[in-house]
């Protein structure tokens, strides 16, 4: 059975939410942007540097190998500064743009049809996650070289296990969602 197309990545450019599809689109990147921060939230891991090791990126990669670009850049940007508004504030407005980046490109990589356009979206996205928060912090809070690259095999710790863990369940959903919606 086929993706609904208002839920996968819209063939025809500029299509990714219309007026008879907006209301579906705004509740699926809200459910998703709660989903992130609770991701974020639960599994929290303190780091040596005041952040903290979590699996919202599991989240992230759920959205963004499940549904188009656009509700995954908002929910994982969204739903990740959230969580830091939370937890960490410093981090929020970096978060915002760094996570939101990275759940637009994996859900732009993705066919949503095979594992290897999954990990490569993961490869993708991961790394963008993994430099954008190493220069944030190298340049902008000049925490200086030594540790903005101690913070560089947690973040890779965190992209491993999101996609380990998120590739099968958008996987699993790719394949029930279309049923369970017409119900």
């Amino acid at each position: 059975m086929k993706m609904p197309q208002e839920f996968s990545n819209s063939k025809r450019k500029g299509d990714f939410m219309n007026k008879e599809n907006a209301p579906v689109q705004i509740s699926l990147m809200a459910i998703m942007a709660a989903l992130v921060t609770v991701g974020t939230l639960i599994i929290r891991i303190p780091n040596p540097m005041g952040g903290y090791f979590n699996v919202g990126d599991v989240m992230i990669f759920v959205c963004a190998l499940t549904f188009n670009p656009i509700i995954s850049g908002l929910a994982g940007g969204l739903g990740s500064a959230v969580a830091d508004i939370i937890g960490f504030p410093l981090f929020a407005i970096p978060t915002l743009i760094i996570k939101g980046l990275e759940g637009f490109l994996a859900s732009l990589i993705t066919n949503k049809k095979n594992a290897f356009r999954d990990v490569l979206a993961v490869i993708v996205a991961g790394s963008e996650m993994i430099i954008g928060y190493f220069l944030v912090e190298l340049y902008a809070l000049q925490w200086g070289l030594g540790l903005a690259l101690a913070e560089v095999p947690g973040n890779i710790a965190q992209i491993v296990i999101g996609g380990l863990v998120g590739i099968p369940i958008a996987f699993i959903l790719r394949r029930r969602l279309p049923e369970i919606l017409k119900h």
